[in-house]
């Protein structure tokens, strides 16, 4: 039986239209009930509800069947008022004349096709080969010098010679079976279809299926014939490609409305730089007038940030249930003890602590679960020599890790170190009013834990003489057993959510506090002596760096007893505010003037991603023209209080490079595909959990957080703006300026 797709008649804004053939919604007419129920069950997942289909009663069903399958009479009705209507006739050509029919043609340098022998046929000839029992295969009549013109939404007008493209075709072939073109055709006639949207694939087929329609009399439906979507390697997008189904993607944590917004944007843009749409926006913005030609290829990384920022506007509450079913799917609950209808307390409340824990670093709901997987487990290696993460090896060489692992285990065993409350382990997720906090990056008075914790932070920076990332990430590590993740507090209340003594998750998935101190003590018993205190540090004579910032990006060594010196990162030596106290973003320059004023300022209108532009005056006048800023991607320094610059209320700061003697000055360019408000990040720096977040514009300005990173603020002989001898970086790459060996500021 011939494999093609089904059309269903669904609606869009009023339209009935076929279901486009897409990866993610097709399947072959094969009866399998369960394959018909899949493609229901994606459709209805996807949210395109249909108002007519295969799962109404018969009697409600004004244009059923629908599945051709069931249409057989239909099909043969009207071939046969086809060949009535002189319009189409019986061919007997055996398989081995058509063979010869075509060889003979090919001998010729002719394009092979049938030869219209039984075209003509008296009917006596008919009638007789009939009464022999004569097989037949009924075909199409293609009028002479006829022409197929469709004014195609997407490719424009295109034409065919029928007679030449595809000659006198086959409707029901001898078996008795309709062919494909055939069964689409009488469908839309009988249908009323008035939009047909499929892949480019078919463009050729829509000369059969006009021709039909046309000898029925039906009106042509509007056509869009949409260029294929690729995979990333530009070859036809296929299961070699991954997930193909729209239930992996349920599985794997994307949201409906993601998908959508994703595969709308799949060759179709509303004219704008918007990509994020909810789905009304989308119904009121989608026309096929604006779906390009060129084929579009599917990527995975970009659907994963769309997804994220459809979760990013959905609250914890909303995401609750969609993680509860991550975590069921993972095992990690008790056997038995939840459903996916099940309201237990406990079950509720882990999932919103690890929906609340993870939300801002969420690409998937997927993602909130195998988070919670993670803190509750301890990925601490059992030895020093199975440390793979070249950041922790580093780290603990620098010397301080052992001394502070010690320090911790002695005061953990002791009932000194800080502990959730486990009357309310849940107080870290809460605000002072007992309320849910939706994000891991909320700020609002701390609970108690999380005050002790602090303080207790306080108390041991001073005791062992560390501060800022020499203090927390050891500490990190020594707790989490990871270099990166959330707010340790908020970490260790999740652990003790899960080793409660009414807990619902599965112990085989947590490591409670007292099994990670015991391996935190042999872990450092593996720590070599060498690396059991601080190191000394000297400058490495055959690096340098010429200007100011010398300090900041020089190379060092570390002189380790009976060892050769190595080098150490620049990173490990800095002792200055953290990078990510700086809430820098990309901005479009929307309008630019001259200042009245003040002759070496330009007055900016710049869109940072806000509700309203900022206005940011710049003293980039003498330098650079109106017409180089106008329109710009660049970087915008956010979180400075507004300012008045001869008059003009100035919230902000561009970023840029100069030269050594500042004769030269020139904006830092984002990549063009950055998006409009993301924040720049710098690699191996924490920008995602609550100590990565930007400091208040007060705390800034107070403490003079921008002095005393700008000397660490540079750009290398590639003119790319460092931190560290780490770039400036995007979702969408690397930023880059025109001035190389420079500073930015």
């Amino acid at each position: 039986m011939e494999t093609h797709t089904t059309p269903f008649r669904v609606y869009f804004g009023g339209t009935r239209a076929h279901t486009f053939d897409s990866h993610l919604c097709s399947y072959t007419h094969t009866t399998l009930v369960e394959s018909e129920n899949s493609v229901l069950a994606d459709l209805e997942w996807l949210g395109l509800l249909w108002d007519e289909g295969p799962d109404m009663p018969s009697e409600t069903a004004p244009y059923g069947p629908y599945r051709q399958s069931e249409r057989g009479e239909v099909y043969y009705a009207v071939a046969q008022k086809l060949m009535d209507d002189g319009k189409a006739y019986r061919c007997f050509c055996t398989p081995e004349e058509l063979d010869a029919m075509k060889a003979d043609q090919e001998a010729r340098g002719e394009t092979p096709r049938y030869d219209g022998r039984w075209r003509d046929a008296s009917v006596d000839d008919v009638q007789q080969a009939l009464d022999e029992g004569k097989p037949y295969t009924v075909r199409f009549k293609v009028t002479d010098n006829s022409r197929v013109v469709i004014d195609d939404v997407v490719r424009g007008l295109v034409s065919w010679d029928a007679q030449a493209t595809v000659g006198d075709f086959i409707l029901l072939r001898s078996s008795g079976v309709p062919v494909y073109n055939f069964c689409v055709a009488v469908d839309d006639a009988c249908m009323g279809i008035t939009t047909v949207v499929r892949a480019e694939e078919h463009l050729t087929n829509t000369v059969r299926q006009a021709l039909v329609l046309d000898a029925l009399g039906a009106p042509r439906p509007r056509y869009a014939h949409c260029s294929l979507i690729l995979g990333e390697d530009k070859q036809k997008l296929s299961k070699r490609h991954g997930a193909t189904s729209c239930d992996q993607y349920r599985l794997d944590g994307f949201l409906p409305d993601a998908m959508i917004n994703y595969l709308a944007l799949l060759g179709w843009n509303d004219g704008t730089d918007n990509e994020i749409f909810a789905r009304d926006e989308l119904i009121d913005a989608f026309e096929l007038d604006r779906v390009v030609k060129s084929p579009s290829v599917f990527d995975l990384e970009k659907l994963k940030w769309v997804n994220a920022q459809h979760l990013k506007l959905r609250t914890v509450e909303d995401l609750v249930p969609l993680v509860k079913q991550q975590i069921l799917w993972q095992g990690m609950f008790k056997d038995g003890l939840v459903s996916d209808d099940s309201v237990d307390l406990g079950v509720i409340d882990f999932t919103y602590a690890a929906t609340a824990l993870a939300k801002q670093m969420m690409e998937t709901t997927k993602d909130a679960a195998l988070n919670a997987k993670t803190v509750l487990g301890y990925g601490l290696p059992a030895t020093f020599t199975d440390v793979r993460d070249e950041e922790a090896r580093t780290m603990i060489a620098t010397g301080n890790f052992y001394a502070l692992a010690q320090k911790l285990v002695a005061q953990y065993r002791s009932g000194e170190f800080p502990r959730p409350d486990e009357s309310n382990p849940l107080a870290a997720f809460q605000d002072a009013e007992g309320r849910m906090i939706e994000e891991d990056t909320q700020k609002g008075p701390a609970c108690q834990f999380t005050q002790d914790y602090m303080a207790h932070m306080k108390s041991l920076a001073k005791e062992l003489g560390l501060k800022g990332r020499h203090l927390f990430h050891p500490v990190r590590l020594a707790l989490t057993g990871e270099m990166s993740g959330q707010d340790v507090t908020k970490q260790m209340s999740l652990l003790a959510l899960a080793t409660k003594a009414d807990s619902v998750i599965d112990s085989q998935y947590v490591v409670d506090m007292e099994t990670r101190m015991t391996r935190l003590e042999a872990f450092c018993e593996s720590i070599p002596d060498e690396y059991r205190a601080p190191r000394t540090v000297a400058k490495k004579e055959s690096e340098s760096v010429v200007g100011p910032t010398a300090a900041a990006t020089t190379a060092t060594t570390v002189e380790s007893p009976g060892t050769d010196s190595y080098t150490v990162d620049p990173k490990d030596a800095y002792t200055g505010p953290p990078i990510s106290a700086l809430d820098i973003r990309v901005g479009r320059v929307m309008k630019v003037w001259e200042h009245p004023e003040a002759d070496k300022l330009y007055c900016e209108e710049i869109d940072v991603g806000e509700d309203e532009p900022r206005q940011i005056a710049s003293g980039l006048r003498p330098y650079l023209q109106p017409e180089d800023i106008d329109g710009r991607l660049v970087l915008v320094l956010c979180n400075l209080k507004e300012r008045k610059l001869v008059g003009f209320a100035s919230h902000g700061m561009v970023l840029c490079a100069s030269n050594a003697d500042h004769s030269e000055v020139r904006l830092v360019n984002p990549p063009v595909d950055a998006r409009i408000g993301e924040r720049v990040s710098i690699p191996d720096f924490d920008f995602t959990s609550e100590e990565g977040a930007p400091f208040a514009e007060n705390k800034v300005g107070k403490k003079k957080i921008v002095e005393q990173l700008a000397p660490y603020l540079v750009t290398n002989r590639y003119g790319v703006p460092e931190f560290l001898g780490r770039p400036f970086v995007t979702s969408a790459g690397v930023c880059t300026t025109s001035i190389p060996d420079g500073t930015v500021s």
